[in-house]
C-alpha cells in the first residue's frame, strides 16, 4: 500500500514549520480520523536546524526531518502501559434495529461506543442465551464500535424460540448479513461458551472478515462435552443440582438425557415444555459458576429465557452442532492460525470443561493461552471477568499499532518532487514525495 505525503512548509519568527497530510489508498475498518489513530503532528524547527538560513529548507532536508518525525510516531505504541482489567461503565446503544435474515426469522441488533471506533461483534452463549446490557462492559467505548445481536430464536429476535431454519451456518451467515448491513468491512469477534463455537465456526468460513478472535470457555461442541455435561459427569461435582434435572425423566428414559429433553421441549403440552425448559436451563445456570450466583440461577425461573434457552441448546445438541465430523473446528483451525487470538478459560469450568480448551490449545499454540485459576464458567465471574477485558485491551493496543504502522509505518519519503517559488509572504510549498510501504 502506498500513501501520497503532501510536505508543506511555512517560515514564522520561531523557524520552518513543516506540516505533512496524507492520503491512504485503501479504506480500513477505523477511520482515519478516529482519536486511536495519530497523524503525523506539525514538526518546528529552528532555523538553524534547517541549515540556518531564512530560505526555505532543501527538500532533502524536509524529508530527512519528516522522516525522523515518522519514526517517533512508529515508536509511540511500543511505550509499555498497564491493561485495564475493570469492567467499563454501563453505556446504552447509539443505535438499534431489527434485520430480517429469512422469509421466517428477524434479528434484533445494537451498536454502542463510539460510532467511528474500531468495530468488534459479540457472539452470545447457548446457543438461546441472547445478549444482555452488562456485555458491553467488556469493551473500551472510546475505542470501540462495540455490536451486539440476538441470535435466532434469542432475545428480542423473533419468532421467539423458532427452531425452523435455526442451524450453525444459518447462524454463520446471519453474522455475515449483519456485518454488510452495517458496512464493516471487517472486525473482530468475541465470544464465549457456544459463542465460542459460533466464533471459531465463523472465523473458518470468513478468515478474510475477522480482524482478531477473543475467546471464552470453549465449546467445541463434541460428544464427550455433551456427555460429560448432561449424561452424569458434571454431576459428580454438582450432584444437588444434578438430581431435580436427573428425577424430571423417567428412569427407563435416562439412557440419554439429551433426547429425553428433547421429546418435551417439544410437547404439545405448553406445561411440560415449560417445565423441562425450567429444568434444562436451572441445571446449567447452577453450574455456571464456582460459587453458585443466584442472579444467574434465577434466569432459569423466566419463562421466556428459559423456553428459548433450552430449546434452542438442546435443538443444536440432538443435531451434533450441524457439524459434519466430530471434530470439525479442530481440523480447520489451519484455515484462522494467523488470527490473533487470545483464549481466555476457567480452571473450574464445569460447563465447558478446561480440555476443550487444551484441546484448542495444543492444536493452535499459537494462540495465546490463559487460563485463569479460581474460576468456573461465567464471563461474570471477577477472574474471567478481568481477562476478558484485559485481552480487549491487548488487542486494541495491537491494533492501534498495526493503523499507525498502515498510516506511517517504514514510509520512504522520495524527495521527487520541484521547489515552487519562494514569496514575498514568506510561504513555500514543496510538490509531494511518494510514500512507499515497503
Amino acid at each position: 500500500m502506498s500513501i501520497r505525503v503532501v510536505l508543506t512548509t511555512t517560515w514564522s519568527k520561531a523557524g520552518w514549520v513543516i506540516a505533512t497530510r496524507q492520503r491512504r489508498h485503501r479504506s480500513s475498518a477505523l477511520c482515519s480520523h478516529h482519536p486511536s489513530v495519530r497523524t503525523i503532528p506539525a514538526v518546528r524547527f529552528s532555523s538553524d536546524a534547517l541549515g540556518g538560513s531564512k530560505f526555505p529548507p532543501t527538500l532533502e532536508t524536509v524529508c530527512s526531518a519528516v522522516n525522523q518525525q515518522v519514526q517517533a510516531v512508529m515508536d509511540y505504541p511500543k511505550e509499555t502501559q498497564e491493561l485495564n482489567r475493570n469492567l467499563y461503565s454501563q453505556i446504552e446503544p447509539y443505535s438499534s434495529g431489527f434485520l430480517k435474515v429469512s422469509d421466517i426469522h428477524t434479528l434484533y441488533w445494537e451498536q454502542s461506543g463510539n460510532p467511528s471506533g474500531y468495530p468488534v461483534v459479540f457472539l452470545h452463549g447457548g446457543p438461546g442465551g441472547g445478549t444482555t446490557a452488562n456485555n458491553r462492559q467488556f469493551f473500551d467505548p472510546e475505542f470501540y464500535r462495540i455490536i451486539l445481536f440476538d441470535q435466532r430464536g434469542a432475545g428480542k429476535s423473533t419468532p421467539h424460540a423458532c427452531l425452523e431454519e435455526n442451524t450453525t451456518w444459518e447462524l454463520v451467515s446471519d453474522i455475515e448479513l449483519l456485518r454488510e448491513h452495517l458496512q464493516i468491512p471487517e472486525w473482530q469477534v468475541f465470544g464465549g461458551s457456544w459463542g465460542s463455537t459460533l466464533a471459531l465456526a465463523y472465523s473458518q468460513k470468513h478468515p478474510d472478515k475477522v480482524t482478531g478472535l477473543i475467546l471464552r470457555g470453549i465449546f467445541l461442541l463434541r460428544k464427550k462435552e455433551l456427555d460429560w455435561f448432561y449424561e452424569g459427569g458434571a454431576a459428580a461435582i454438582f450432584p444437588d443440582a444434578w438430581e431435580p434435572f436427573r428425577d424430571f425423566i423417567p428412569e427407563n428414559e435416562r439412557s440419554c438425557f439429551i433426547e429425553a429433553y428433547h421429546k418435551r421441549l417439544n410437547s404439545t403440552d405448553a406445561h411440560t415444555k415449560l417445565m423441562a425448559a425450567k429444568c434444562w436451563t436451572t441445571w446449567e445456570t447452577k453450574t455456571a459458576h464456582l460459587i453458585p450466583n443466584e442472579e444467574t440461577i434465577n434466569r432459569g425461573n423466566d419463562d421466556m429465557f428459559a423456553l428459548a434457552f433450552a430449546r434452542i441448546e438442546n435443538h443444536f445438541f440432538v443435531n451434533k452442532g450441524f457439524f459434519p465430523s466430530d471434530s470439525h473446528l479442530l481440523d480447520n483451525i489451519d484455515k484462522i492460525r494467523h488470527i490473533k487470538t487470545i483464549i481466555v478459560q476457567g480452571r473450574y469450568d464445569v460447563c465447558c470443561p478446561m480440555m476443550s480448551a487444551w484441546d484448542l490449545h495444543k492444536a493452535w499454540p499459537e494462540a495465546e493461552f490463559i487460563v485463569v485459576p479460581d474460576a468456573g464458567h461465567s464471563a461474570n465471574e471477577v477472574g474471567i471477568a478481568a481477562e476478558l477485558v484485559a485481552a480487549n485491551e491487548k488487542l486494541k493496543n495491537m491494533i492501534k499499532e498495526e493503523l499507525l504502522l498502515e498510516h506511517f509505518g517504514d514510509l520512504i519519503i522520495k524527495c521527487v518532487g520541484t521547489k515552487s517559488a519562494y514569496t514575498d509572504s514568506g510561504r513555500n510549498k514543496f510538490e509531494h514525495g511518494e510514500g512507499i510501504r515497503t
